[in-house]
């Protein structure tokens, strides 16, 4: 019998292999690779090559433009770096922990069959679990299985130290340049821009910002309990009030300019994930960003 971790895997790879494969004719499967280093040769400059690549020395010699060529590491290690906070619980069904998971699976996946080393970071205040980067569909779900584990129920009274989160990426994924996927609401302490920029500077960095289109904007349900899925803090309010939705809104665009500046002070350009989004597209989408970006 089918775990729980081998059902959802089949079902994301029926889900790739029906409507992925075919919407960009196989090309994602070799998106996400290597690049080496090493010189080996020399030929004429062609308008689609990367001017950073020209030689001129031997231009200069030639007086005819040349570039250098290297030859191309296949291998690639990646990292899901995956928020277990509280806040990420929020939304149930396809909340935002479902979306992040449903994503990070399928992003191992399709990284994994190429050969390629996958690891993972789950993460939250009080613990955390690490899966060693190796390749295959064995890997695969094991990270399914640790991502379908339930989080370690650690009390209310503290926000997610978002800094901590990246700097323990840092460190787990020093050993080589990595590609390194984090996902998070990005609901936490401040401070996690310094972080995020010298995990960028060290590897190829995406990250998938998950949020629920609640918390973009209140919806009109009368008066409701609301409780900080962070802190646990619980306070009565009327959703129809025009004032607090007014306030709230505001609030709201702030706290999303904040976030865009921390961002671009980072150097990271995150991707933006709602739990009413179709995961395809979304995946569709990152590839031919990533691909256009890496050739």
């Amino acid at each position: 019998m089918a775990t729980v971790p081998d059902r959802l895997l089949r079902r994301l790879e029926w889900r790739l292999g029906r409507r992925l494969d075919g919407r960009i004719q196989g090309a994602y499967r070799t998106v996400w690779q290597g690049a080496g280093i090493d010189f080996t040769d020399l030929r004429a400059y062609t308008p689609e090559d990367d001017a950073r690549h020209i030689d001129w020395n031997v231009t200069a010699r030639l007086d005819e433009p040349y570039v250098r060529q290297y030859t191309e590491d296949r291998e690639l290690t990646a990292w899901l770096v995956v928020d277990r906070s509280a806040s990420m619980r929020f939304g149930g069904g396809q909340g935002k922990e479902s979306i992040a998971t449903e994503l990070a699976v399928s992003l191992s996946r399709l990284v994994a069959q190429g050969g390629n080393r996958v690891g993972a970071i789950l993460y939250d205040n009080h613990a955390h679990r690490i899966v060693p980067p190796r390749t295959g569909r064995d890997q695969v779900l094991r990270i399914a299985h640790e991502l379908l584990r339930p989080a370690p129920d650690a009390g209310s009274g503290a926000t997610t130290d978002l800094a901590a989160m990246l700097r323990l990426a840092a460190t787990t994924t020093a050993r080589r340049r990595s590609l390194v996927f984090v996902f998070s609401d990005f609901i936490g302490d401040p401070g996690w821009e310094r972080p995020l920029s010298m995990l960028n500077h060290r590897h190829e960095v995406a990250v998938i910002r998950v949020v629920d289109p609640a918390e973009l904007e209140l919806p009109d349900l009368g008066l409701i309990l609301v409780q900080d899925a962070e802190t646990g803090e619980q306070l009565l309010v009327d959703t129809s009030d025009p004032l607090l939705r007014g306030r709230l809104a505001a609030q709201v665009d702030a706290r999303e300019e904040a976030l865009a500046e921390g961002m671009r002070r980072a150097g990271v350009d995150p991707w933006h994930v709602t739990t009413d989004q179709d995961l395809l597209t979304v995946l569709v989408s990152m590839a031919r960003h990533s691909g256009r970006r890496r050739r």
